[in-house]
């Protein structure tokens, strides 16, 4: 190692060097003390007080100056000196995907094989194959909202609950869009998600100026809406409510261009982080640890008994 391998070298965190002045001032007062012999000077001879002066015990070394060695140390380690880079992983926050199925009695419909929700299932599964470490939540509605799942990075559970999802399951028949959407906003706020992707899947619905406005409401939080297509569902209702709610219309043979879209849209939430081997980056090493172990040698000496 040469001089130019520290030609970089600087402290992280360069505040705990603010603790070395007061102890200056210590070991400036211990000194002045020391050489005033506490005062006794001022009320006992000067040739008397050799004589009462108690014969040295023999220390190699005052504790006083120990102590001050290991503030030192523990200032310095603490401060974070760095010379050296190394390579991290960098880290990144969790996808937050949010999924609405249409669950209403026109997704019974056989004009796709094998019918509708059965279409859409298919879908559904597709997206939980491919969230990799993503958060997903699912909400199903129809006359109502329902929170089936809500936001969690467990997609293997999420997938065994697909099966039994019907129109025949939801206690109120109905086609009411605008509940659910807010319920996926509801989700998403409680996750403390800065941006999130709500995916839905639908073949229509009754409630358009409810459902515009919720849309747009979620999109204002930074939230956008996507819209698949459920057999019939292609009309310019579904078109606008993916429009004004920052996404777009997509067919379900357009799945894979959507969920490339979902991989790539960089979401950011105040989730946990989690750690992107694919990307590295250079960041300073704390090489404060180097110090440690004279710090603890130093802890050694001052538990000596007799020195305090």
């Amino acid at each position: 190692m040469g001089l130019n391998d520290f030609a970089g070298f600087h402290f992280l965190h360069p505040a705990w060097l603010l603790s070395l002045p007061p102890l200056l001032a210590l070991l400036g007062w211990f000194v002045w003390r020391q050489r005033t012999a506490g005062n006794w000077l001022q009320v006992i001879d000067a040739e008397l007080l050799g004589a009462l002066k108690l014969p040295d015990s023999g220390r190699f070394l005052s504790p006083w100056w120990l102590i001050g060695l290991a503030w030192t140390g523990a200032a310095l380690a603490l401060a974070g000196p760095a010379w050296q880079r190394v390579q991290s992983p960098a880290f990144r926050s969790p996808d937050n995907w949010v999924v609405l199925l249409d669950l209403s009695p026109s997704m019974s419909s056989t004009d796709v094989t094998p019918d509708r929700v059965t279409r859409a299932r298919y879908a559904i599964d597709d997206l939980l194959g491919a969230a990799r470490d993503a958060r997903v939540a699912l909400v199903v509605f129809a006359g109502e909202a329902h929170v089936v799942v809500p936001l969690t990075g467990d997609v293997a559970t999420l997938r065994t609950l697909l099966p039994p999802l019907a129109p025949g399951i939801m206690p109120e028949a109905g086609d009411a869009l605008a509940p659910g959407i807010d319920q996926a906003g509801e989700l998403l706020q409680a996750a403390a998600a800065r941006h999130g992707q709500v995916v839905v899947l639908t073949d229509g619905f009754s409630d358009a100026a409810q459902a515009m406005w919720a849309a747009q409401r979620l999109h204002a939080g930074n939230f956008d809406v996507q819209v698949v297509g459920i057999g019939g569902g292609t009309g310019d209702s579904l078109q606008r409510l993916a429009s004004i709610g920052g996404g777009r219309l997509w067919s379900l043979n357009e799945l894979p261009q959507l969920i490339a879209h979902l991989q790539a849209s960089g979401t950011d939430s105040r989730g946990e982080a989690r750690a992107d081997n694919e990307i590295r980056i250079d960041v300073w090493r704390n090489d404060g640890f180097w110090l440690v172990p004279p710090l603890l040698l130093l802890a050694v000496l001052l538990a000596r008994r007799g020195w305090v």
